[in-house]
């Protein structure tokens, strides 16, 4: 995880960047605008930008979008500050980070922007073959395609192989193919040359070049135009790169992972995926299985989330009673370890006693399933954390209308989360965006987007 820090590393920001730092974060800093733009341009390249809203967060912004640079950027201010703090978050700031910053806050805002980490868990046999297949084409330098459902844990799985790698000491550049407008895609990848269009006013370097000795990870590849597919072939093939703009072709040493959520071979007959560049990423396929196919899974996950949840939020470790853990076993957690990990946040959060009981257990109620007798007879409860008012039938209604709902109460319990809500939901980040825009211009209330929500009144 790339965080630049733009702003005097002498006060609140400078603690900002300490926990970031804490938790693996690589920090770099620039004082002012300008030269974090040029730190950008020249490939010192950032997964996100922590902004002094004393600044001028509205010009870094605005520079950042015509140069197409797409990271996202976090305002940082005091509550004197909430004027500027409002006017950066409608400048198109992604969150709000209140200073003088709060742990908790910012561990949330890495693990949501830059993904997790940490190492697979392992100790279902299915899962434990995945992992060694993983380790076996690691030190390789063949392309890998990171096959799975959302929320199973590809790029934990893609970090794993780059950490295995030859290329280890080298960087992870990972780009979310779903996250960033295709206008943008090409330019982040590739890179552009001063003048190549309206608001290029120097040379940006991109992320093939940012990955150079290292390895570079296309997340939900089947999210690229086609157009793009085409570039992206020549770039693999010649291992040289157009950037936007350039008269000359510039060499680049980098290892493709890429990972999908959908049937590649369906997107080729459709035509919405090149056959070529398939071939060329299919060297070796990896799968992450379901969390429901690696059932043993479920008990080292529960308790890795637990720990590092009572951690993050400075609360003291509890550990799950015998009769929650039973009721975690039993469910389908169709949206995989993304699920569980909610729903262990939120029970470390609800928690009262010295257990996390089944109290502190919120499912959602048309995917909970009840866990078998006990010895004792006494059968678990199930908590239902579905909101009051939702519909319990279905005939008589749209399908819109049904489709709406459930959109909107996938994204209340990801507490506004859009990447981890349209993972839930089986869509593409854009698609939940256009569907959240029909609603909000149709006057329905739409949950807000993440830390956003924390602007200070």
């Amino acid at each position: 995880m790339r965080v630049m820090i733009v702003g005097s590393m002498s006060a609140e920001l400078g603690e900002a960047a300490r926990i970031a730092i804490s938790r693996g974060a690589k920090i770099t800093q620039a004082d002012d605008v300008q030269p974090a733009l040029a730190q950008l341009r020249a490939g010192r390249g950032s997964d996100v930008v922590l902004c002094d809203v004393q600044l001028g967060i509205e010009e870094l912004i605005a520079a950042m979008t015509a140069e197409r640079i797409a990271a996202p950027v976090i305002a940082c201010g005091t509550r004197a500050d909430a004027v500027r703090a409002a006017a950066a978050i409608r400048a198109g700031a992604r969150e709000y980070l209140p200073l003088p910053p709060d742990a908790e806050l910012i561990a949330t805002m890495l693990e949501t922007i830059g993904g997790d980490g940490r190492a697979p868990v392992a100790a279902d046999p299915v899962m434990l073959a995945a992992l060694r297949r993983a380790e076996q084409v690691a030190a390789s330098e063949a392309s890998v395609l990171i096959r799975g459902e959302s929320g199973t844990g590809k790029e934990v799985m893609a970090r794993h192989i780059h950490r295995r790698s030859r290329r280890a000491a080298g960087p992870f550049i990972a780009v979310n193919c779903a996250a960033i407008p295709e206008n943008l895609l090409e330019s982040e990848l590739f890179g552009h040359e001063k003048g190549a269009f309206s608001g290029a006013i120097a040379r940006r370097i991109g992320r093939f070049e940012a990955a150079d000795g290292g390895t570079l990870l296309l997340d939900e590849i089947t999210e690229m135009d086609v157009r793009l597919q085409a570039k992206l072939l020549r770039a693999i093939q010649e291992r040289e790169i157009d950037r936007l703009g350039g008269s000359e072709p510039v060499k680049v040493n980098v290892r493709i992972l890429a990972t999908t959520n959908r049937a590649l071979e369906a997107e080729v007959r459709k035509g919405t995926f090149r056959e070529d560049l398939y071939f060329r990423l299919n060297v070796v396929t990896l799968t992450v299985p379901a969390l429901r196919e690696r059932p043993r899974d479920i008990v080292p996950l529960v308790e890795m989330f637990a720990h590092r949840y009572a951690e993050v939020n400075g609360v003291p470790y509890r550990p799950i009673s015998a009769e929650a853990m039973r009721l975690l076993e039993v469910q389908p957690w169709r949206g995989n370890v993304r699920e569980l990990e909610n729903t262990i946040h939120r029970a470390v959060l609800l928690a009262s006693g010295d257990t996390i009981g089944l109290d502190a257990i919120e499912l959602s109620a048309d995917e909970t399933v009840a866990p078998a007798p006990t010895a004792s007879g006494n059968v678990a409860r199930v908590v239902a954390a579905a909101p009051a008012g939702t519909p319990t039938g279905l005939v008589g209604r749209t399908v819109a209308d049904v489709e709406r709902d459930l959109i909107l109460e996938t994204l209340t319990h990801c507490l506004g989360n859009r990447t981890h809500a349209a993972a839930i939901l089986g869509i593409s980040i854009r698609t939940l965006r256009n569907k959240l825009r029909e609603y909000t211009a149709s006057g329905v209330k739409v949950p807000a987007a993440g830390l956003a929500d924390r602007v200070p009144a």
